[in-house]
């Protein structure tokens, strides 16, 4: 089948080379043509395991294109897909400017019948905006060409997007119209071979469905994490809490991790918006209000506890910090709790030797050459030196370090762990002060 996707960033180039790594003909468009000219050259604006090496298989077989040609763009494909960003509008909506531009061009270029996809995260109510647009634009050049806009929310992990395009757990179709849906299902069909994941929905439930994924996934989050400021308290273990609730099968394991907060491009923004959603309908939705000031203080928590163990003193010492992108396996540190204890640890006096294997770049262009930020080549060289450790990123890199090296190197032989990663008493024997979350 003919797709384009509008918009390579994250959603646009995982959905456009997922769908071409099955033998449809994809065109993708971007208005930046540096990133074109660097995608045709194979170079990827992101870091995403397994994408470098499928986006140049599928250039070299003829199966994916990238353009900044809108006329051809809209020419080619009967699928639609606007895949472009919708960041956060000052009052914490999300801002359908760039969704809406792309519906106007398409409206403007197509001749013939046209499926409109909407992959970005947008509020309820966005399909009503784009096929209003549509049809303002089609009355303006005085025509009447038939299309149908649907809600096909992403549902893509950072780090195992691949995987989860290529192997969903569910693809929403959001149309009121049973044709559409069906060339919607035969679309998905190479990812709906042993079982019927494809499940149809109308619009706005469809619109929903995203959101509330996002929002309950945060909720969990906040939720544990909540548990184990006050399992410090009680003086209980929120690692001992955790296998204990999460053998529960109502409960599980997902997502109950706690820690020193999440970030990224999805769950901020995404808890923001609904609860501005909420907001335009008269309606005050206290939990989603909850679960961002739970997140928002968690991010504090790391450097808390830096600041009560060196009672404030922080002028002049020097942290090394291991994990800079929100999550392990991506390069983003958008909303990324590394930033809150770094610019903080700065903002104090202190020096930061950072390490990740895959954000210092990102770190590189967020804050440039900053002398109290030192962006080192491995974690150890970010021990040297060095007078305390903090963790904010679970890579697995630092799952089992060497913590006799970490203690001879340290000079106040402390760890401050945002992730959990260690048992205190085996961090203990090497002499190591240990700070975690939700732990004595």
């Amino acid at each position: 089948m003919k797709v384009t996707i509008f918009g390579t960033g994250y959603v646009g180039l995982v959905t456009g080379v997922c769908l071409a790594e099955v033998g449809n003909d994809v065109v993708c468009i971007d208005v930046d043509q540096q990133k074109i000219d660097n995608l045709n050259q194979g170079l990827i604006p992101i870091y995403e395991p397994g994408l470098d090496n499928m986006v140049k298989e599928n250039m070299a077989a003829g199966r994916v294109k990238f353009t900044t040609d809108i006329e051809m763009a809209v020419t080619h494909g009967t699928f639609q897909f606007i895949a472009v960003g919708t960041p956060p509008d000052e009052d914490g909506s999300a801002d359908l400017q760039y969704v809406l531009a792309v519906a106007k061009s398409i409206a403007e270029n197509m001749n013939e019948y046209r499926i409109v996809v909407d992959k970005s995260t947008v509020p309820v109510g966005t399909a009503d905006k784009v096929k209003e647009t549509m049809l303002s634009v089609q009355q303006a050049r005085g025509v009447n060409i038939d299309f149908d806009v649907v809600s096909n929310p992403e549902f893509l992990k950072e780090g195992a997007a691949i995987d989860d395009f290529m192997k969903p757990d569910r693809i929403v179709v959001g149309t009121d119209n049973p044709r559409t849906a069906e060339l919607l299902k035969a679309l998905y069909a190479p990812f709906n071979r042993s079982y019927e994941r494809v499940i149809t929905m109308d619009v706005r439930s469809a619109e929903l469905t995203k959101y509330a994924a996002n929002a309950m996934l945060a909720t969990k989050i906040s939720f544990m994490n909540e548990l184990s400021n006050l399992a410090e308290l009680l003086g209980a273990d929120i690692e001992q809490v955790r296998n204990g609730i999460g053998s529960d099968t109502r409960i599980g394991y997902s997502f109950i991790y706690p820690g020193c907060g999440y970030g990224g491009s999805c769950f901020p923004k995404d808890v923001k918006a609904l609860e501005k959603t909420a907001q335009q309908v008269g309606y005050h939705a206290e939990l989603l209000s909850a679960v961002e000031n739970v997140n928002h203080r968690q991010k504090k928590v790391l450097i808390e506890k830096i600041n009560k163990h060196y009672n404030g003193e922080l002028k002049g010492k020097v942290f090394a910090l291991w994990g800079l992108a929100f999550k392990p396996k991506t390069d983003d540190m958008r909303e990324a709790p590394s930033r809150v204890v770094l610019e903080a640890l700065i903002e104090a006096g202190a020096i930061v030797q950072a390490f990740d294997p895959e954000a210092m770049q990102e770190a590189n262009r967020i804050y440039g050459d900053q002398e109290a930020l030192k962006l080192m080549d491995s974690a150890e060289a970010a021990i040297k030196g060095a007078d305390a450790l903090a963790i904010v990123t679970e890579w697995k890199n630092f799952w089992s370090p060497d913590f006799e090296m970490i203690g001879n190197t340290l000079k106040d032989k402390v760890i401050f762990d945002g992730r959990n990663l260690y048992r205190p008493e085996q961090v203990n024997n090497y002499g190591l002060i240990y700070y975690s979350i939700g732990r004595q």
